[in-house]
Parts: structure tokens; sequence; C-alpha cells
């Protein structure tokens, strides 16, 4: 039982009730057992039953009797000193030993409860012989009380109203930690406005300064993660003025000097292309890290769009000494934005390009697969390069991480790449994922919630492959 409202409730519901019933079972099982209005009665039916048989006989008592039985249920039985029952009626067991005035005593609890239903009573009658006795009184009906009057329908109404409050209690008890957990997972998933609180609240426990403890920590990191985008944003734009300047500059440059400057020149250049692509790629991570609102979103068949992105990255891996090998098995559609998914798998697909071994391919793989939560887009991205060590795979995502800052100088590479994937995966639903092959290299997946296609739709595999390479 992993649910803290159910051991709250049911903990505090079976003590209340196992006090409740306890209490009442105790307090009847100790009372005293005598009746003295009991008493009164059946010394009453005794009198009663004696004279019958003194005046009528043997009929007029056995008539009393049966009467008494028809009317109160009551099973009367008189006996006289000898012990000879007076009525001339079947005597049970029972009967014939309370009259020898064996009474065996209650067994247990429950024949404690039971009481005396079945009793005898000695009498002298006016006219000095003696008599016995014997009575049993029938059971109560057992719907509404137990043994001896038990309330049976009271400790049913006890139990279900300490049930009730007992419900109530632990909904007040955990109804803040489940407005905390739901805001934590929320907050986990990125949305950063998530708060466990609600407004007009007056709660002053423990808990409730929980909760306000989580809303504040969650309103600091709103606003720090907030004021990083913003400020990330703004130095972004300011430096595309001066970068264009730059290039004006440069192009100037050109003009008024000869060639042994060339050299110096293109350097130049070449370093601001990569500035103008850094500006570029942190502006998109600052437009991404504005959350969910901001993707407009389409359906997409991601195998127009994957077999794209393999034909340029194709083109572009003539130039890399390398391969570029696409399998389409499934003909997924997904809900999206057809720019950031693109920029999301062409990010993955440069990546593993740049690292991949000469002479080898990047594999680029799209089926969908059925999961616990619905049918899943997966996009599998394979290379045959180094690989990454086991403790930076989790890492390969942050923002500016990189494994070695002189391969990545020689790549040209920023650390941006896979961060900007994992984010608009992220955005659609999905999760990216990356794992070192057993045969040596890099594979990345990218799982997307897909739209259920009917089976028809799916087509078949489709290989695109170089036949060639530089």
């Amino acid at each position: 039982m992993r649910s803290l409202f159910l051991k709250i409730f049911l903990s505090y519901w079976l003590a209340q009730a196992l006090f409740v019933v306890l209490a009442i079972l105790v307090t009847l099982a100790v009372r005293p057992q005598t009746d003295p209005r009991g008493e009164y009665f059946r010394i009453n039916t005794a009198m009663q039953a004696a004279q019958a048989y003194e005046h009528g006989g043997k009929a007029q008592v056995a008539n009393q009797l049966e009467e008494r039985e028809r009317s109160v249920h009551d099973r009367v039985f008189l006996f006289d000193d000898q012990g000879r029952e007076l009525s001339g009626r079947r005597v049970p067991q029972w009967a014939l030993q309370l009259a020898a005035g064996v009474q065996p005593k209650p067994a247990g609890l429950w024949g404690r409860l039971e009481g005396d239903r079945r009793a005898a009573q000695a009498i002298v009658a006016p006219s000095g012989k003696r008599y016995t006795l014997v009575i049993e009184r029938p059971a109560p009906p057992h719907f509404f009380f137990g043994p001896n009057r038990t309330p049976g329908l009271g400790i049913f109404i006890a139990i279900l109203s300490s049930g009730l409050v007992c419900f109530l209690l632990a909904r007040y008890l955990t109804a803040p930690v489940v407005r905390l957990r739901e805001a934590t997972q929320k907050l986990a998933a990125g949305d950063l406005t998530a708060r466990a609180g609600t407004v007009g609240s007056r709660r002053r426990d423990e808990i409730a300064e929980l909760v306000r403890d989580f809303d504040g920590m969650a309103e600091r990191l709103e606003n720090l993660v907030n004021a990083q985008s913003r400020l990330l944003n703004d130095i972004s734009h300011e430096l595309r003025s001066p970068l264009a300047r730059l290039n004006v500059a440069l192009g100037l440059a050109r003009q008024r000097t000869g060639p042994e400057a060339a050299p110096t020149l293109d350097r130049m250049e070449l370093e601001a292309n990569r500035l103008n692509e850094l500006i570029g790629r942190l502006l998109v991570l600052a437009r991404m890290e504005g959350g969910e609102e901001a993707v407009e979103k389409s359906e997409i068949h991601l195998e127009d769009l994957v077999r794209e992105i393999a034909q340029d990255a194709e083109f572009e891996a003539q130039g890399r000494n390398c391969r570029v090998k696409c399998e389409v098995v499934d003909d997924a559609v997904v809900s999206g934005n057809v720019e950031l998914l693109h920029s999301a798998i062409e990010n993955v697909v440069r990546n593993a390009m740049r690292y991949t071994q000469g002479g080898t391919e990047v594999e680029i793989r799209l089926e969908q697969i059925e999961e616990a939560n619905g049918p899943q887009a997966l996009v599998r991205v394979s290379d045959q390069g180094p690989g990454v060590p086991e403790a930076s795979l989790d890492k390969l995502f942050q923002p500016f991480y990189r494994l070695d800052d002189a391969r990545e100088r020689q790549t040209g590479g920023v650390g941006l790449g896979l961060a900007i994937a994992e984010r608009a995966v992220r955005l659609h639903g999905g999760s990216v994922r990356a794992a070192n092959r057993p045969a040596g290299g890099l594979v990345v997946e990218l799982r997307l919630p897909a739209i259920a296609q009917p089976a028809a739709a799916l087509s078949p595999a489709y290989v695109l492959s170089s036949s060639k390479s530089s």
C-alpha cells in the first residue's frame, strides 16, 4: 500500500472501529448476568404454570405453556420436585440439566454475550409443593442486534460515521501533499509556473509551511530562469549589430588590401561566421526555453522529414569522407513544429557526421513502436566514432558541454546542437537518449508521441544510402 492517503485513512478508521466495537463488547461482557426484572417474570410465569397444573392437571398446563410459546415465543417447561416434566411434552437435554440444577458456564466472550437466555426458576406454590420452571427466551433478530441484544445497528452506524470522519481527516492531511507532488512533477517537466498552494488558504500547520516554501522556491527558480533567458536573448541580439559591422569592415578591408592580407582576412571571416552561427543557436535555445506555448503544431509525416534531412546530410557527407544511410520502416505521424523537429534531427545527424570515422557511415532509422503510453515515433541516429565515456552520456544534452575543447575547436562545435535537439524534442512531449554502441560509436534515440495510424498507412522499408565516398 503505497498511498499515504490510504495509510492514514485505513489506520485511523481501523483504530476508531476497534475502539468502538471493543468498548461495546467489553461493556456487555462485564455487566452482571443476573436480571432482576427477568427473575420477577420467571417467578410469575412459574406460579401461573403451577396453579394451572394444580387446578387443571397436565392438559391445562400444557395448553398454557404452548399458548405462551405461540404468543411470546418462549419455550417453557415445568418440573416437579422429582424432576418430572408436568406438561407431557418432549423435553430437550439442556432443559433436563437446568431442572437438575446444572447450570453450564458460558464459553468465552461470545457465550457471555449470549447471556442467560436459558434459565431455571424454583418456586413454592401456595399448596406447599415445590416446582421448577425452565425457560428459554427467543434469540433476538441478528440484523439489528447481536447476541443478548448487542446493538449491531449501532455498531454499524458508529463504524460508518468513524469511517467518514477518518476519510475527511485523511483527505485534509494529504490534500496539500497531493498538490505538492503534482506541482513538483510539472516543475520537473519544465512548467516553471507550477504552484502547490491555493489562493485564500489559511492553514498554518507544518505541511502548509512546506507548501509555501515550495511555492517560494518555484517562484525564485522561475525568476532566475526567466532572467537568464532574457539575458541570453538580449546579449545575442546586442552582438548581432557589431557582428554585422564587422562583416562590412571585412568587405572593405578586402577591397583596400592586397593578396598578402587574404589569409588573415579569411581567418577573421571564419571566426565571424562561427560567432554568427553561435549567436543564432543561442537565440534558438533562448526561444525554446520560453516554454511550449510558443510552439505551433501541426501533423507531420516524419518519413518526408527524415528523407529530406538524410539527402542534405548525404550531400554534405561527401566532403567529410563518410556516408549516410537512411532506413524508414514506418511512416510515423506526429503533432509538432516542422522547423523545431527538423532542427533537432538535423543537429543529431550533423553531430554524428562530425565524429564518425572516415570511410564509415552514419545510420538513420525511423520506425513506430508501441509502448505502454501509446505509439511512439523512434528516430535512431548511429555513428561509428570513438563514442562517449559512460559518465558523460547524460551531460551531452547540456548547453556548452564539450568532452574535449581541443577536439571541439577542430570540428567547429560549440556544444549547443544536442542541447537544442533535446529541448525541441522535450517541447513535443518526447525524450532523447544517448548510448554507446557495442561495436563502437554513439547512438542517439529521439522518441516522440505518435498519432495512431491504420496498418495500411504504414509504408514499407525505405533505404537511402550513398554509393560512393570521398
